[in-house]
């Protein structure tokens, strides 16, 4: 009985993890944005991992994901000019009305990102907080 108990609870999880997967976009230009947003996600959990101290600091590692982040960011804008959609896609059509706003804010996130000294853990705490509220500020604006 316990067995069949636990493969319900591991067939319950499973589906629930299936259901609340998200749909990749089958658009190519659509999956090339949500791939390039997945690099700057990942790369600043890194970095966030390591400014609170969830992960031990690094100098190496900081400075190759805030590279990364700052090189990501620089393809932003040839990544949305089409005007792809996607049922996947989670970009406001805004990001096209307001392009300049866009381009814009792509352009501080990177600067931003580029800023961000990773030499030590305090000078990378300070830089993080900014960069995250340049992601914040577009997503606020254009991301669904």
């Amino acid at each position: 009985m316990k067995t069949i108990s636990r493969l319900a609870m591991i067939l319950v999880t499973v589906t629930a993890t299936a259901a609340f997967a998200k749909e990749e976009p089958k658009d190519p230009t659509v999956k090339a944005r949500t791939d390039l947003m997945k690099t700057v996600g990942q790369n600043m959990k890194v970095l966030g991992d390591m400014a609170g101290e969830k992960a031990a600091f690094d100098a190496a590692a900081a400075t190759a994901a805030k590279d990364a982040l700052a090189a990501a960011f620089a393809e932003v804008p040839a990544k949305f000019e089409p005007q792809a959609t996607d049922p996947a896609s989670e970009a406001k059509p805004e990001i096209w009305t307001n392009w300049d706003d866009f381009v814009s804010k792509a352009s501080k996130a990177q600067e931003a990102a580029a800023a961000i000294d990773a030499s030590s853990l305090p000078t990378l705490q300070a830089g993080i907080g900014v960069a995250g509220g340049t992601c914040k500020a577009c997503h606020t604006d254009y991301r669904m």
